[in-house]
């Protein structure tokens, strides 16, 4: 008997994520330093690391033969206090990629449908497929999730909408009333999920609290890679109502977020100057950027994120050359769009950097 014949069958078929490419990868692969790469394609902080975070994960790493905390205690109540909310409604995970398969663990099973825009974040789709749930796909209108359209493709057998704001990758956000009507509308099978990743780039992000007061089966999804500046160390979270916090909470596995991350998280809520500098220079970043392609007369999707979607003409050619020139970017042909590049917003020397490669790329310099 072969190995496959023993696999559930849906790992056999299962999509595998790609991740945007390393730095270390590039350098090997194309014979260049490392250090003259700029990695402008996983909506990465350009300024690193909070550095109030980067003390206490320091300082934690002195105890590094302790077990964490299983239950990051300080951490749901520092949150709970951020969000007015109680403790025993915050599950926190190893990213919040790690909520979005909780999530499937909990309430999805083979036949179940899962709603989605498209494109948005891959993931949604993955987490559908590896418990056998059918992904429902709905297109974007203007580069932007058509709530309306999302209400129409629920059915009884739908378990889980899932909607960002802003959207990865377009980078686009849905106005807080559009969302509570939205999730209003819904019905009492469906557990609605908001994934708030950029939610800290928006001045007067939505506010989902007053549903989950309603007791509306709904989640919201926070993480410390984006704003903070902590992708390395993996922590996000998820807030709901006591009991479906509890319910994800009963399926993580002991001791998923270690003891450094959850050091790190606890100081970076504090840590208010670096958010304050990260938001106005990624505010900056995007006005660079979105001068820079209308000075070369090419589209791109406004966003309200730290990261925009470009049309350069042949994304899969432009993702290669800008990294023989030292600039990773993400391609969009994964998620339907071969024409479209992403670019994180960097610095203000990054974004020049990634203006001129693009320039090369667009002459058809070799």
């Amino acid at each position: 008997m072969t190995l496959s014949a023993l696999v559930n069958p849906t790992v056999l078929t299962q999509p595998v994520y790609e991740p945007g490419k390393p730095i270390e990868d590039v350098a090997r692969e194309l014979g260049l330093d490392p250090a003259g790469i700029i990695k402008l394609a996983s909506n990465e902080n350009p300024l690193g690391p909070s550095p109030l975070a980067i003390e206490a994960a320091k300082k934690a790493l002195t105890q590094g033969e302790l077990y964490p905390d299983g239950g990051c205690f300080a951490l749901r109540q520092k949150l709970a206090a951020r969000h007015s909310l109680a403790p025993e409604q915050f599950v926190v995970g190893n990213g919040s990629n790690e909520i979005l398969e909780l999530l499937g663990h909990v309430f999805l099973r083979p036949g179940d449908e899962v709603v989605m825009g498209s494109p948005a974040f891959i993931v949604y789709k993955l987490v559908a497929l590896l418990f056998g749930a059918r992904p429902v796909e709905v297109p974007l209108v203007n580069h932007r999730h058509d709530l309306a359209a999302l209400a129409r493709a629920v059915t009884p057998r739908t378990k889980i909408v899932f909607l960002p704001s802003p959207n990865n990758p377009t980078g686009t956000a849905n106005t807080e009333a559009e969302i509570l009507a939205f999730v209003r509308s819904l019905p009492e099978h469906v557990v609605f999920a908001f994934d708030e990743a950029y939610a800290e780039f928006l001045d007067n992000p939505p506010d989902i609290r007053p549903l989950i007061a309603e007791g509306r089966k709904v989640v919201g999804l926070r993480t410390f890679s984006k704003i903070y500046g902590l992708a390395s160390l993996r922590v996000g979270y998820g807030y709901a109502s006591p009991e479906l916090a509890g319910l994800l909470n009963r399926v993580r596995q002991p001791f998923n977020v270690n003891a450094i991350g959850q050091a790190a998280a606890l100081a970076a809520l504090d840590d208010d100057a670096f958010v304050a500098r990260t938001r106005a220079t990624n505010s900056a970043g995007l006005r660079q950027l979105e001068e820079g392609f209308a000075a070369r007369k090419l589209e791109w999707v406004p966003s309200a994120a730290n990261f925009l979607l470009v049309k350069v003409g042949d994304g899969a050619r432009g993702f290669v050359e800008l990294q023989k020139r030292g600039v990773i970017v993400r391609p969009m042909k994964p998620y339907g769009m071969p024409e479209w590049l992403r670019v994180t917003v960097g610095t203000e020397a990054q974004n020049a950097r990634f203006l001129a490669a693009l320039d090369a790329f667009l002459a058809g310099v070799g």
